[in-house]
């Protein structure tokens, strides 16, 4: 019977330090497909059957889950992270710090018809930083989403979102305000403050600013 504490067996850090990935540095995972022409920062993570395709640009330390697709003529920033069964599809830029959901959808062509050829008619959607898009969401292409701003999930994003406004429902409508740091903030008077981190905003001219 073996006697030694598991932990210190040099069997047992075999097989930890062979088997599984440093998540610090950059990985793809065996399965992975990451084309000739793609440009992978730092410290990104890729795994199992996403694929990458040319001339696509993604930052620094941003995690691609399972069976991702990202496609050529796509920006990811640094920090993005995409969770499992999302397609980034041509046209798609998303800035710094982004969150996309499991199965939330992208597009970029308004009115697809299988058999009217629409690929020099792409409509640009742009994601901007720290915005988070909640699962099963569906952005339809040609809007923006503003900073930190927070779709729902389930819901149908059809025009532009202001920065920090938290939308939901098909099709979305803004319900309230949401703070940097992902906490809804309460709509009480004109100055709102965060209940987790204290930050504090107020509403100029339809918009949150910071206080």
């Amino acid at each position: 019977m073996c006697t030694r504490s598991c932990r210190n067996c040099p069997l047992f850090k075999l097989l930890v330090f062979t088997y599984i990935p440093t998540v610090s540095k950059t990985y793809f995972h065996p399965t992975a497909v990451v084309d000739s022409g793609a440009t992978i920062g730092e410290g990104t993570q890729i795994w199992h059957f996403s694929h990458v395709r040319e001339s696509a640009k993604i930052g620094k330390n941003c995690v691609l889950g399972q069976n991702v697709y990202v496609g050529p003529n796509t920006s990811l920033g640094n920090n993005v992270h995409v969770q499992n069964n999302v397609s980034i599809f041509d046209c798609v830029t998303l800035e710094d710090d982004v969150f996309c959901g499991p199965s939330m959808v992208f597009t970029n062509v308004i009115n697809p018809r299988s058999h009217v050829p629409r690929k020099n008619e792409f409509k640009a959607t742009l994601v901007k930083k720290g915005a988070t898009i909640g699962a099963n969401a569906t952005i339809v292409c040609g809007v923006t989403l503003g900073e930190y701003c927070f779709v729902g999930a389930g819901s149908v994003v059809t025009k532009d979102v202001l920065p920090h406004a938290l939308v939901v429902g098909v099709p979305a409508k803004k319900i309230g305000w949401v703070c940097t740091c992902g906490v809804t903030l309460a709509n009480a008077s004109a100055v709102l403050e965060c209940k987790e981190c204290q930050a504090r905003y107020r509403i100029d001219s339809g918009c949150l600013k910071s206080q």
